[in-house]
């Protein structure tokens, strides 16, 4: 079975471990409700965050998810000038037979910045 990547990223209000928890498992759940995924298609992630995010690592949340036996990584996403701050991204590896074309990148709340031709109806507004 073929192994894709997906994308995903959203922003946080405030960097409190229960906002990291809480924003990244609503990335999470919308990756896996538009793709259909089960934890047992996933792979691997690799999660970064901005360096304003230091409260608690999003691998944290993801294991609270359920991504129990799932390999996980966090770091430190490049701090270029004038990036989106307050932000967690990842790439979620999954076993699937979908097309490339058929995955459904998630980018929520300010992150929609970063890809707003892949955001769907109600994206930036997530509360």
């Amino acid at each position: 079975m073929p192994v894709r990547a997906l994308r995903g990223a959203i922003t946080i209000d405030a960097d409190t471990p229960d906002e990291v928890r809480r924003r990244t498992t609503d990335l999470l759940t919308k990756l896996y409700e538009r793709n259909e995924l089960s934890h047992d298609d996933v792979v691997s992630i690799l999660f970064t965050a901005t360096v304003d995010i230091r409260s608690a690592p999003p691998a944290a949340a993801a294991r609270t998810f359920g991504l129990v036996d799932v390999p996980l990584l966090c770091a430190q996403e490049m701090d270029v000038d004038g990036s989106l701050q307050s932000c967690i991204r990842l790439m979620l590896h999954i076993e699937t037979d979908a097309e490339r074309a058929d995955l459904r990148h998630v980018f929520l709340r300010g992150a929609t910045a970063l890809r707003p031709e892949l955001a769907e109806p109600g994206d930036s507004d997530l509360r």
